[in-house]
């Protein structure tokens, strides 16, 4: 019998150490999920009210199974708790806390007993297998991975990367491409999580960057860091466009992506269902990377506004459909590359809409300033675009525009200034009239024009105005072109007094207390 039961025992190492092996995890994990498993049929033949605890011998595999009581006083619970008096007759040594436990005899596993057992440590072993995974994966975002269609539902892939499951969702994949069980398919880890049901993997087709680590594969210069993937914008499976710049003068970037009688960028596009790639120099300049990104489309001229960033393309009239592509596609992927807003306009529209901004411009002076057409024109000529650059720039820069001297550049200036006093004192009696608190008018980086905006939108107080969220700033304040760290620095202004307010209440209530003491 004991020769049985020293085979059972060595057994139950054995197979402890094969599940190990072939799961990838560590062998006490297994060991404990057996006891667990020993421990759950303990308490199904003794009492599940009863703590019961099993513990394998690490060395012989010898399994002890006990009943565990807490010594307490008062008793609240047979079951689990021992008064002192009863420990004591047991063990002198006992106090309040400790554990007296019972031997239990070995289980005879019976049938329903050996299947709850086997349950308990499938999931512990489960669990335990997708925490390695988690371990494993985690630190592999942004690699490419090969693996296996396991199965699909409703349109998300399940694949099998060999020690892991990942999800292929189906707005990560590629438009058009399906999959089928036992495909193969390659893809990006993008994210790996721990959620409710366990650790997930996400993989992505559609995922700029799996586009840049495919070049990194095909392209042996991108992988050794002569060749740098700068920016990437893709619209997925139709077109997509890849900044590229060399570290080394004498290395073609353009010509070492697409490879001999483009076999490299082929072997991408033959990836990616037939995605059309435009591959473009990366230049420091934004105004030539732009005309890049723009690529096929021929520009004719470029005007950046820095503050919005923003910039004005001005191309042919026989090159705006190309400039924009079909649907926008071409503008929108050279936006998404840049990282600037493009706006694009034929030579005809730019030239009238200069025409119009000359017109308007020089009308402000003309009304503003009490002038002739004659000097309105050539201050907006000279680039004077507001009545403020003509007030505060230094009087010389006025003077030397042809035709002017210092006496003439002075008067200009004072009307400039008399005007624009004139209009701040309209619209701060507008501003007061809609009931806009000083406070509010007190506060950094807020024109007079601005606050009668924000006064007509029911922003009245420094409460209000900190209650926004800068998106919300900025959509009132629209003609303003706020930045957002702009908008952020007045909402913070407003809200300072709230931390004061905080902080002179927890002072006061710390005196107070002092006070008590």
């Amino acid at each position: 019998m004991d020769k049985v039961g020293t085979q059972h025992r060595v057994e139950m190492l054995q197979v402890a150490d094969t599940v190990a092996r072939e799961k990838g995890i560590d062998r006490e994990e297994v060991l404990e999920a057996m006891e667990m498993a020993i421990q759950k049929a303990g308490r199904a033949k003794y009492g599940h009210e009863r703590d019961i605890r099993a513990h394998i011998d690490r060395q012989t595999g010898e399994i002890n199974l006990a009943r565990y009581r807490l010594v307490a006083d008062p008793v609240e619970g047979d079951a689990v708790q021992i008064s002192l008096a009863e420990a004591s007759a047991r063990n002198p040594d006992a106090k309040i806390g400790d554990f007296i436990t019972d031997e239990l005899p070995p289980i005879d596993f019976g049938r329903i007993a050996a299947q709850t057992a086997k349950q308990v440590i499938v999931q512990r072993v489960r669990d335990a297998e997708r925490q390695r995974q988690f371990r494993e994966y985690k630190d592999r975002i942004g690699e490419i991975v090969n693996g296996l269609v396991k199965r699909v539902e409703f349109g998300n892939v399940t694949v099998d990367l060999g020690r892991a499951e990942a999800i292929l969702r189906r707005d990560e994949c590629v438009p058009r491409e399906s999959f089928k069980p036992g495909d193969r398919v390659r893809a990006y880890i993008y994210d790996v999580r721990q959620e409710a049901r366990g650790p997930q993997i996400f993989l992505s087709r559609t995922h700029p960057q799996f586009l840049a680590k495919l070049f990194a594969q095909e392209v042996p210069e991108i992988y050794d860091g002569i060749i740098e993937i700068k920016a990437v914008a893709r619209d997925p499976g139709s077109r997509a466009k890849i900044a590229v710049i060399s570290n080394d003068s004498g290395i073609d970037p353009v010509g070492a992506c697409v490879g001999m009688r483009g076999s490299r960028v082929q072997a991408v596009v033959a990836e990616l269902q037939g995605e059309k790639i435009d591959i473009i120099p990366w230049s420091v300049d934004t105004a030539t990377f732009v005309v890049n990104a723009l690529a096929p489309a021929e520009v004719a001229k470029v005007v950046l506004d820095e503050d919005a960033h923003r910039i004005d393309v001005i191309v042919p009239d026989d090159q705006l459909s190309l400039a924009i592509g079909r649907r926008g596609q071409n503008v929108r992927l050279a936006s998404m590359l840049t990282g600037w807003t493009i706006d694009i306009l034929t030579e005809a529209e730019e030239s009238e809409r200069r025409t119009e901004e000359f017109k308007s411009r020089s009308q402000q002076f003309i009304d503003a300033l009490d002038v002739d057409d004659v000097i309105a024109h050539l201050l907006v000529t000279e680039g004077f675009s507001t009545l403020e650059d003509v007030a505060f720039v230094p009087t010389e820069e006025l003077a030397v525009i042809e035709g002017f001297d210092e006496s003439i550049a002075s008067e200009l200036q004072q009307r400039a200034r008399a005007w624009l006093e004139e209009r701040d004192k309209s619209l701060t009696d507008r501003r007061r009239e809609l009931g806009v608190a000083d406070e509010i008018a007190a506060l950094e980086g807020l024109s007079p024009t601005m606050l009668v905006a924000l006064g007509e939108k029911g922003v009245k107080t420094l409460d209000d105005l900190g209650d926004l969220a800068s998106d919300e700033l900025r959509e009132i304040l629209v003609d303003a072109k706020l930045s957002e760290d702009e908008a952020n620095a007045i909402i913070m202004a407003a809200r300072a007094h709230w931390f004061e307010a905080g902080a002179e209440g927890a002072e006061a209530a710390d005196q107070e207390t002092r006070g008590g003491d």
